[in-house]
């Protein structure tokens, strides 16, 4: 049985004093989350040590600190950048990876991709991989073959136990995310489970029923419990409304549910 996850990717958001008191509200208010079930915090670099320690004396094994981004070089001139090694010693354990906000503004490649894909499996982390399609390769109905083209160059040279030991998949469509435009809750299934085929096809349904595919658009609080309760959708990757006590713990609860 595969494991639900819920993210909280908290982008460019929040003060120290504001993200420590979010999660110190949180867990307050959290409801049970058994393992293999997940909470993930993805904050800004700066939060990640102070969201580690509260989160071991919170002694709760289902709940992790994460980061939103990684270098693939151990070490070395790369200004601005930071490693493996570093987000390790604060206590992270989970990286974001390929987020269409990288892709788009950084121009982070499949390639690049793959390269941060290999290093951090090589340092025992787990991965949050994003893929998805925009607008203009949704309006001409190439989502399939764009997105199995991003899984292809970056993630599917890896064997079945690396992936079933480091990989989850969250799939984001750019296309709903701040447009105005709505993705429905069948898309959001028939583009998992289209991943989930891929999955089937290059490993055997084994190895694709253990895989996390998360729902990276618009989930809130109130269309969360129908998303989640998709065939294939195994969680989400939450922005904006992670940044909320009212708005986070209902999908945390939608996934318990």
């Amino acid at each position: 049985m595969r494991k639900k996850i819920v993210a909280g990717n908290w982008k460019m958001n929040l003060s120290l004093v504001e993200g420590e008191s979010l999660i110190k509200d949180i867990i307050a208010k959290l409801p049970s989350v058994s393992e293999p079930n997940q909470v993930i915090f993805c904050s800004p670099f700066i939060h990640i040590e102070r969201i580690s320690n509260i989160l071991k004396s919170a002694n709760h094994d289902a709940l992790h600190a994460g980061a939103q981004n990684c270098n693939d070089h151990a070490s070395g001139a790369y200004t601005g950048e930071i490693s493996v090694s570093m987000l390790k010693e604060v206590g992270a354990d989970t990286v974001i990876i390929g987020h269409s906000e990288r892709r788009q503004y950084f121009n982070e490649s499949n390639e690049l991709l793959k390269s941060k894909v290999d290093f951090l499996i090589a340092n025992q982390m787990h991965i949050l991989f994003c893929c998805g399609e925009p607008l203009s390769i949704r309006e001409t109905n190439q989502q399939n073959t764009y997105v199995e083209t991003q899984l292809n160059e970056s993630l599917f040279h890896l064997t079945a136990d690396q992936l079933k030991g480091h990989i989850s998949i969250a799939y984001e469509p750019i296309w709903a995310i701040g447009t105005g435009v709505t993705a429905s809750t069948a898309q959001a299934q028939d583009m998992h489970a289209y991943i989930r085929s891929l999955l089937v096809g290059k490993y055997g349904k084994e190895t694709a029923n253990e895989i996390s595919i998360l729902y990276g658009g618009s989930c809130n609080a109130s269309n969360a419990k129908e998303l989640f309760d998709c065939e294939d959708v195994d969680g989400g990757l939450i922005g904006g409304a992670a940044l909320k006590v009212e708005t986070f713990v209902p999908i945390i609860e939608a996934m318990n549910s």
